[in-house]
């Protein structure tokens, strides 16, 4: 009888053990598969660029800012988030020559000059009639004086913002870019700047340019004119404002201060 007491004890510790060993193994199986189901896709931004290339009537080649593109961009993209590229007629939007000049490269600029294939990407943007705010988790207009002319005007781009705006996903230009606000509404039917703390090109700084009687409008002007809470810092100082999901900064300079904003409401 001792004998046979011993055997059950050990049948029955053994059994024990190994119902709890296969426990642990199991437990450890759905810790893992949790965790691979909690891992996030990068998250999407994209990137809206000007079409427009003439300086109104001076002959003079316009575009988009190199800094306000390539700084956003590479601050973005290091923090892991995906990014697509559009404009108006697709494919390579033209770059304003004097943001190519020597006085105006910065480590982003260079850093994008050296960069195939950031600058493949570049020379295929999509077409934006074909983007889709479902798609994306944010947008964003880099300046240069090319956004006054066309996307200021352009519907795709206005019910685009709308659309992003409406479905409470961040909407950020810089420079010239927050030209973008010039006919874009909010759900009320009220300019989507009315009552906002915003802040774009200065009108000092375009006066400092020479191009007050060249450009279509002045940011400043009509930022206030709908209803915008303007402010700015001095002249070619980096300044930025968020004011809910609308993000926008005042020069080149502020490019990287508008993509940090951006990163922190993504996050």
């Amino acid at each position: 009888m001792k004998k046979l007491a011993l055997v059950l004890t050990i049948v029955v510790f053994s059994s024990c053990g190994n119902e709890n060993g296969t426990k642990k193994t199991t437990d450890k199986a759905e810790e893992a598969t949790e965790e691979k189901n909690t891992t996030e896709a990068p998250k999407k931004i994209l990137f809206v660029l000007t079409s427009h290339s003439e300086l109104g009537d001076t002959g003079v080649k316009t575009g988009f800012w190199v800094e306000e593109f390539a700084t956003p961009y590479y601050i973005l993209k290091d923090k892991g988030y995906d990014i697509t590229l559009a404009s108006p007629k697709g494919g390579q939007p033209p770059i304003d020559p004097k943001s190519e000049l020597p006085d105006f490269q910065t480590p982003s600029t260079k850093r994008f000059s050296a960069d195939e294939d950031a600058k493949k990407q570049l020379a295929n943007t999509l077409v934006l009639s074909e983007m889709n705010q479902n798609d994306f988790d944010a947008i964003f207009y880099p300046g240069g004086h090319g956004p006054l002319w066309d996307l200021s005007e352009d519907q795709n781009s206005i019910k685009l913002i709308e659309a992003f705006y409406a479905n409470n996903k961040p909407v950020a230009a810089v420079c010239h870019a927050p030209a973008v606000f010039k006919n874009t509404k909010n759900a009320e039917g009220e300019p989507l700047v009315k009552g906002k703390k915003v802040t774009g090109f200065t009108n000092t700084e375009e006066a400092a340019v020479e191009l007050t009687e060249v450009v279509p409008f002045l940011v400043e002007d009509m930022l206030k004119e709908n209803g915008g809470i303007y402010s700015k810092a001095a002249d070619w100082s980096p300044f930025a404002l968020e004011d809910g999901l609308l993000i926008t900064g005042q020069n080149p300079a502020s490019a990287e201060l508008v993509a940090e904003l951006l990163t922190q409401q993504l996050q």
